[in-house]
């Protein structure tokens, strides 16, 4: 059995393994879970409603429930070994696959600066970007790149260095976010988070 990686390519920390896996020619099973199906956060519309079907097959929700054992994703199965939490995937993918010394380098204080890295990003940028980058620049459709040289040169380099046609591809689905308006949430579910979305819009 090969390895299986549990991913939403809505989700930041699944985009950097995808987009790892896929620079570094890993093969895996990439197993679709949407984080907006059924019980997770909502459900799908019903046939026939016009909303836009998943595009990348079927959802493996259930499935990732029994890889992780806090029911999240990313997800790695692989073989009898499971693995959740998007570093400890990036860097277990890194050492059995040896991929080249500019990912994770072998030099120990270079090493330890990524580790800085990979801990301040988790604390820092992915605690506060939902709010920025969601809510308010691409939910509305605001384009914060624009009167931004040094941000719009910053993902051109990105682009550059993951390749165009990769980059597109993992980000596929957040560049259209707002096709989410055609999922259906549970009116439970909404008001649960009506509090938390509006304190974010403030």
């Amino acid at each position: 059995m090969g390895l299986e990686l549990y991913l939403d390519l809505l989700s930041q920390p699944c985009r950097s393994i995808y987009i790892f896996a896929r620079s570094n020619n890993i093969p895996f099973e990439f197993k679709h879970v949407e984080l907006f199906k059924d019980s997770v956060l909502g459900k799908k519309p019903a046939a026939g409603s016009g909303a836009e079907q998943p595009r990348a097959g079927p959802s493996n929700s259930e499935g990732a429930g029994k890889v992780s054992l806090l029911k999240k994703v990313p997800a790695l199965k692989d073989g009898d070994f499971t693995l959740a939490e998007c570093t400890a995937i990036l860097l277990y993918l890194s050492r059995k696959y040896n991929t080249p010394d500019h990912w994770y380098p072998s030099d120990i204080e270079k090493r330890a600066q990524v580790d800085e890295y990979l801990s301040w990003h988790h604390a820092n940028i992915r605690a506060n970007a939902p709010k920025t980058m969601w809510i308010k620049p691409v939910g509305v459709g605001c384009d914060i790149f624009e009167d931004r040289p040094r941000l719009m040169e910053w993902r051109r380099r990105v682009e550059d260095a993951v390749g165009k046609e990769l980059f597109f591809q993992a980000h596929e689905m957040i560049l259209s976010i707002k096709e989410l308006s055609n999922i259906q949430i549970d009116p439970q579910l909404k008001e649960q988070l009506a509090p938390v979305l509006l304190k974010m819009l403030k």
